[in-house]
Formats: C-alpha cells, structure tokens, sequence
C-alpha cells in the first residue's frame, strides 16, 4: 500500500470532498490546488490488459503523494476536525516531522487518525474488530507507541488497510 492508496481510502471512509482536501492540506502548511489532489487521487492507466503479475504491483497514480505530503494531510486533518492548537507563551512553533521512513508510516496514519477523531483505543479496537481483525489492547498500544520506545511494534499494511476499511463502515453507514 502507498501513500496515495492511504489518502484514496481515508478520503473515502470520512467522506471527503476534493475542495475539502485542499483545505486539509494548506491547514498542513502544503500549498496544493484541486486539480493537484484530483492527480493524487486518480489512478494512472499505463496499460489496458493486466497479467498476474501486474495485478499484484502498486497502484501508480497520476502524482504521487510523497511522506511530507501525507504528513501534511494527516496534520491538518488534526486541526480541520479538532481546532488549531495555541501555543503557550514562550514555546517555539516545533514541526518536527513523525514520518521517519517508510516502515512508520501506517503508525503515524493510526496515531494521527485516532486524535483527529478523538478516537479511544477501545473505538479502535471496536473498528478493526467491524473489519474482521481482532487484536488485543496491548497490541494496539504497541503499535500506537513512539518508534524506539522499548514496546514499540510496527504497524503492517494489514493492520492499517483494515482500520480504514473500518472506519469506512462506521463513518459512511
């Protein structure tokens, strides 16, 4: 799963529409216009008849959606649906970037999504269980933990597939 198939199906489970996706992103500090997120959003089509072995290789899509992008869209989801944060006095504006290879991704997607939408690790639970996947409270702690805490477990594409597949059934039933 790449960073376009993450957008495609977080846009989808919360209903997002394109004018709405601009907005996220700038609010991510990226400038982006409609038609760039339509490119984002749409799939490239390189070749009309697909083989076996195509069909198992990554979407390509029009533009690609790189980390900071993503981080982008995940940051300003936090402030569309929950409000900018004010900073406290004396405190610098810290953007340190979470998404630190290609590995914490889908970690990143999960902690960022469950405070955008307030969500508590028993609505999580709840959610991966409405997708079929059912793991226990520890697990999802580990996966949710900062990368190198001791705990710390990586978040598959398993794991995140499935929560946006369930988010979808929660949010657009």
């Amino acid at each position: 799963m790449n960073n376009n198939d993450r957008l495609v199906r977080l846009r989808y489970a919360l209903d997002i529409k394109d004018a709405d996706m601009v907005e996220i992103l700038t609010l991510g500090d990226k400038k982006v216009t409609i038609e760039e997120v339509q490119q984002m959003l749409a799939k490239s089509n390189n070749s009309q008849s697909e083989t076996d072995e195509e069909a198992y290789k990554e979407n390509e899509y029009m533009k690609k959606c790189d980390n900071a992008t993503l981080e982008a869209f995940l940051n300003g989801l936090i402030i569309y649906k929950r409000g900018r944060q004010e900073a406290k006095p004396g405190e610098t504006k810290k953007h340190k970037s979470m998404i630190k290879n290609d590995r914490s991704i889908n970690n990143v997607l999960l902690k960022k999504v469950k405070i955008a939408l307030s969500l508590t690790s028993e609505d999580m639970l709840d959610i991966l269980d409405e997708a079929g996947v059912f793991i226990s409270n520890s697990e999802l702690s580990a996966v949710l933990r900062k990368e190198g805490q001791r705990n710390y477990k990586e978040c598959g594409d398993r794991y995140a597939r499935n929560f946006l597949k369930g988010l979808a059934l929660r949010y657009r039933d």
